[in-house]
């Protein structure tokens, strides 16, 4: 371990210095024109350049970390909450999620994956997305939550090894909603009307500006059904229970320690009970990184302005919703 660290420590030193020396030449040496002082703020620009590139390098040639730990915070959403109207500044890139386990799995330095989860749900797709890449992985994955691990959440847990949870932990909530606005009366009163131009009888079941019928009704709850028979299957698969142990949960939620005693989780405990029992299943002392996404200036700059967009327009889409679609269904 301390070599690996004084090995990092040459490689990085060893980069900035070159990296300085070769900025020196370009921008100093060479030159006969042009100010000095702008030569030696951009020598200390590549320097720093040059810092960087050779701390990644020496991180991974002299890499001192064997776990990778990755975390689902937020509601699960594909972009995260883009879109017009933003779903909140804390919600949960799918992609990017996927992409730091999938980067986890390639390391050749990571043995083990540990998932820190603290979401109420979100979408089904993305939510199994995750759940696949943390299958796929190949080593332990043990998840542990903190506040909430529900719904979406949930569904992303039955695919690691292990899950743990504190004793005020909420978990669960194995179940699927889907939403409509019912904005029927609403069109009347002020002179709306809807006219229909579509192809195919269920292709515009559940438009809000007008009220559906129990065919078009039973059609939409038949789709709800679909996904809860999946969430259930794959539960039962990944916690070794019954389905029918599953669905006799109705999709409530549970503190952790009746979630013990459901099976809904191994074990209470913290992050550091989780690391401990990942040491366990590898036989090595743990020494953990968290895998987070590379975000150039450009997109740090958007995840700011959603914030702020988020900030601005939440009351706004309370009312109005989102007309992309017309039935929500989520975890």
């Amino acid at each position: 371990m301390k070599t690996a660290t004084i090995g990092r420590l040459a490689v990085t030193l060893l980069g900035a210095v070159l990296a300085a020396a070769a900025g020196y030449v370009l921008f100093v040496a060479l030159p006969t024109t042009g100010t000095e002082l702008v030569g030696i703020l951009l020598v200390i620009a590549v320097g720093m350049i040059g810092l960087r590139i050779a701390g990644r390098l020496a991180g991974r040639v002299f890499a001192t970390y064997n776990v990778a730990e990755v975390a689902v915070e937020g509601p699960i959403k594909r972009d995260g909450g883009g879109g017009r109207v933003p779903s909140g500044p804390n919600a949960t890139p799918t992609d990017d999620i996927v992409e730091r386990i999938e980067a986890a799995d390639e390391d050749g330095n990571v043995e083990g994956l540990l998932v820190k989860l603290n979401t109420p749900g979100g979408e089904v797709v993305p939510s199994d997305d995750i759940r696949r890449a943390i299958v796929e992985f190949e080593g332990p994955t043990i998840a542990y939550t903190t506040d909430v691990c529900g719904s979406g959440g949930y569904w992303i847990a039955s695919g690691c090894d292990e899950l743990l949870a504190r004793e005020a932990s909420l978990v669960g909530s194995i179940g699927v909603i889907g939403s409509r606005v019912n904005a029927s009366d609403l069109a009347e009163r002020v002179g709306l009307s809807y006219e229909r131009f579509a192809a195919g009888r269920y292709k515009d079941a559940g438009v809000p500006l007008r009220d559906m019928d129990e065919h078009e009704r039973a059609y939409l709850q038949g789709l709800i059904d679909d996904f809860y028979g999946q969430f259930v299957e794959r539960v039962a698969e990944g916690r070794d229970l019954s389905e029918e142990e599953v669905r006799a949960t109705e999709a409530r939620v549970f503190v952790g320690e009746e979630a013990l005693e459901l099976g809904l989780v191994d074990a209470l405990g913290t992050r550091e009970d989780a690391e401990d029992r990942l040491a366990q299943r590898l036989d090595i002392e743990p020494d953990v990184r968290e895998f987070t996404p590379e975000r150039g200036m450009m997109a740090r700059l958007s995840i700011g302005s959603a914030s702020v967009a988020y900030a601005f327009g939440a009351g706004i889409a309370s009312v109005l919703g989102d007309s992309d679609r017309e039935i929500e269904v989520r975890l």
